[in-house]
């Protein structure tokens, strides 16, 4: 689970709430009501990890929250995309060498860093295979 911590300033010219992250500091949402903030975060934060797969470089992991500090959860298969990624710069490995690894074509594994493309979980385990890993899903 990879929960980012938020700044919520309410917004006073439009109304409804400005949401920063403190781990991605140019990556920034909106929400009319702190509910709807928090769910544009999530948003916001997936949009802020397309930068650092397109860009290579790692994406940042999520530092602690602040008491009182809202937090936001990613869904777990971004989770798996995000440690993927980390592990693959880790490693040296580029998504050429993974699709030769994985005996796919190289669009079949820009999907896979796609956060807006619901890769299948067996995809994901046999990449994480691919790179020596293995993936573990835990209950919390």
């Amino acid at each position: 689970m990879l929960r980012y911590p938020v700044e919520l300033t309410p917004d006073d010219e439009n109304g409804g709430f400005l949401v920063g992250f403190p781990d991605m500091p140019f990556v920034h949402s909106v929400g009319d009501t702190l509910e709807e903030a928090l769910r544009e975060a999530v948003d916001g934060i997936e949009s802020g990890i397309c930068h650092f797969f397109e860009t290579r470089q790692p994406v940042p992991m999520p530092s602690a929250a602040k008491d009182g500090q809202h937090t936001v959860e990613l869904p777990a298969v971004t989770v798996a995309k995000v440690l993927l990624h980390n592990e693959m710069i880790a490693q040296g490995i580029k998504k050429a060498e993974l699709a030769r690894r994985l005996n796919i074509a190289p669009p079949s594994v820009e999907r896979i860093f796609n956060v807006r493309y619901k890769t299948r979980i067996e995809t994901l385990e046999a990449a994480f295979k691919s790179v020596g890993r293995n993936m573990e899903i835990i209950m919390g």
